[in-house]
């Protein structure tokens, strides 16, 4: 197993958030891609490169928020997985919600992994450095992907 490295898709809506993610993705000094939309309607173009994410790479994974304006994270999650395109991608439900209905549904929309984001700044920076450790040297794609 060696690690290679990933594009990832953070698809947040609170700025707050999403600067968490990138500066624990620089804490962890992973030398990953991260790209940033900030709801629903702009994750779906720039995974079907339309518009102005027509030259935007594939990502490897996508980090999905369920609260988002245009089209919740549940909407997008659907539709991902049910695009012949699209539905090979990972998608990991990174939200605040620890609701069981959020997460039966997010499972139901065939999310593969569901993740509570921690209030505590170590722990989500933890998290984020395991999800890009697990995503990047543990999980083996099918060739291709």
């Amino acid at each position: 197993m060696s690690p290679h490295l990933l594009t990832f898709l953070l698809v947040e809506d609170d700025d707050n958030h999403a600067h968490l993610v990138m500066r624990s993705l620089q804490k962890a000094r992973v030398q990953n891609r991260v790209f940033r939309v900030s709801d629903g309607a702009e994750a779906l173009a720039f995974l079907r490169s339309e518009g102005d994410f027509a030259d935007t790479p594939h990502p490897d994974v996508v980090l999905l928020d369920l609260n988002l304006p245009k089209l919740s994270g549940h909407e997008v999650l659907a539709i991902i997985k049910q695009d012949e395109h699209l539905k090979t991608i990972p998608v990991v439900v990174m939200t605040t919600s620890d609701a069981e209905s959020d997460r039966v549904k997010a499972y139901e929309h065939h999310a593969n992994s569901y993740v509570v984001k921690p209030l505590d700044f170590d722990r989500f920076r933890e998290l984020v450095r395991d999800l890009c450790l697990y995503w990047g040297v543990w999980n083996e794609p099918p060739e291709g992907e």
